[in-house]
């Protein structure tokens, strides 16, 4: 490796380091303050970096916030992510419950951010655009699998497989923010296998 290498490594793993104290100071700070109320000059503070450093990562804390949802989020994704390709309706629906009961159970355990996130959404237009993107993406992995099903003959191939996705997102999703602020009727695993059965009763074949 040459100097001039050196000092490039150097330079990116200091532009990491600087980068990650923001997002951690961020999340305390938004956690303790809200989004509304927290301030990029509180979170440049809280990770002790400079401000001309701090806006060469970040324009401002709406873009802080999106990047935490996106690490957020990834965890949820990576329970929609899930291999999609079962041999009979019965394990088509032993996946999708399992995948629901996930998806739900994780937004307990990121409750608080969650939270943070919902606020965020009813007041930033780019925070909710982005939440769109997020939606849209989970939409479009949901779509897949209903199509995969409805090749296979284990779906109704009558049924428009986006129009369905659709409606199982926002099914789980109503029930995400209902658990984020505590409102949820009954528990997780009890919503997960009502609305696992009403989805797939509608969606997959009665008959073999």
């Amino acid at each position: 490796m040459t100097n001039k290498e050196e000092v490039q490594d150097k330079r990116h793993l200091r532009s990491i380091k600087t980068k990650q104290k923001l997002l951690q100071a961020a999340r305390e700070i938004f956690l303790t303050e809200g989004f509304q109320k927290a301030t990029i000059s509180q979170i440049i503070k809280k990770a002790e970096v400079g401000y001309g450093t701090a806006y060469v990562h970040f324009s401002g804390k709406e873009e802080i916030l999106i990047v935490l949802m996106d690490h957020v989020m990834e965890k949820f994704y990576q329970i929609a992510e899930v291999s999609f390709s079962p041999n009979s309706k019965e394990e088509a629906r032993d996946i999708i419950l399992s995948q629901a009961m996930d998806f739900l159970k994780m937004a307990e355990t990121e409750r608080n951010m969650l939270q943070l996130f919902e606020q965020a959404i009813g007041i930033s237009s780019s925070i909710s655009t982005k939440w769109n993107a997020i939606r849209e993406k989970f939409i479009q992995r949901i779509s897949e699998d209903i199509a995969y099903a409805q090749k296979y003959g284990l779906a109704k191939t009558e049924l428009n497989h986006k129009l369905v996705a659709r409606g199982w997102f926002y099914t789980n999703e109503m029930y995400l923010w209902e658990i984020v602020r505590n409102e949820q009727q009954g528990t997780v695993e009890e919503i997960a296998k009502t609305i696992t059965a009403v989805y797939t009763g509608g969606l997959y074949q009665t008959n073999e």
